[in-house]
C-alpha cells in the first residue's frame, strides 16, 4: 500500500462522491420526515462500492448492461432528484424497502455511491492497487458517516431560507451533473 496512492484515490473518490454538496438534498430529506440512518446508508454504499471494485464490469455484464449506459441511468436518477429540490415536487415517492428510511435509496444509491462513483471506482483499477482504492473507500465512508451522523445538527445551523436557497441551488447543480453524464455518454 503506497500512502501517495491511497491519498490520490481519497481525494478522487472524494471529489466525485461530493457529501458536502449533497448536504443541502440530506437536510430537505431529513425535513421532508425521511428517516435516515447513518450506519445503514453508509454500510450499503460501502457494500455497494466494494461489489463494484471486484465485480463491477461482470454484473454489469450480467444484465448485459455497458457502464456507459449504468451511467445513463444513474444521470436519470439525479435529474429527476434535482426536480423534485427545484420545482418542490414529489417524484420518489416514501415506500421504501429498507424499513421506512430512504438511507438505502436515495440515499446510498444514487447519491454516494452513485453511477459516477462505481464507474470511478472501476477506473481505478487501472491504475492504482487495489489495497489503495480500499483504503480510499474506506476513508470516504467513514467521512460520510460523519456527515450523515451530524446532519441534524448542521441543519438546526441553517435557516429555513438559506436551505430553500440552497436546496433549489444544488437542484440546478444535480440537474447540470446529470446533463453533463448524458452528454459524456452519449
Amino acid at each position: 500500500m503506497n500512502p501517495t496512492a491511497i491519498l490520490s484515490v481519497s481525494l478522487i473518490l472524494f471529489s466525485v462522491i461530493d457529501i458536502i454538496g449533497s448536504l443541502p438534498i440530506i437536510i430537505n430529506m431529513k425535513r421532508d420526515g425521511v428517516d435516515i440512518k447513518p450506519a445503514l446508508a453508509t454500510g450499503s454504499a460501502g457494500l455497494i462500492m466494494m461489489a463494484f471494485l471486484f465485480f463491477g464490469v461482470a454484473i454489469l455484464g450480467l444484465f448485459g448492461i455497458d457502464v456507459s449506459s449504468f451511467a445513463l441511468a444513474g444521470s436519470l436518477v439525479i435529474f429527476f432528484i434535482g426536480l423534485e429540490m427545484i420545482l418542490g415536487i414529489r417524484i420518489f415517492r416514501d415506500h421504501h424497502d429498507d424499513g421506512g428510511s430512504g438511507s438505502i435509496i436515495p440515499l446510498a444509491f444514487p447519491l454516494v455511491a452513485g453511477a459516477g462513483t462505481l464507474t470511478t471506482i472501476i477506473s481505478l483499477k487501472a491504475e492504482y492497487d487495489t489495497y489503495s482504492i480500499i483504503a480510499g473507500i474506506l476513508l470516504n465512508l467513514g467521512f460520510v458517516y460523519i456527515i450523515l451522523k451530524s446532519t441534524d445538527w448542521l441543519s438546526t445551523r441553517m435557516s429555513a431560507q438559506v436551505a430553500t436557497t440552497l436546496r433549489k441551488v444544488f437542484g440546478i447543480i444535480l440537474i447540470a451533473i446529470a446533463i453533463q453524464m448524458v452528454k459524456e455518454h452519449l
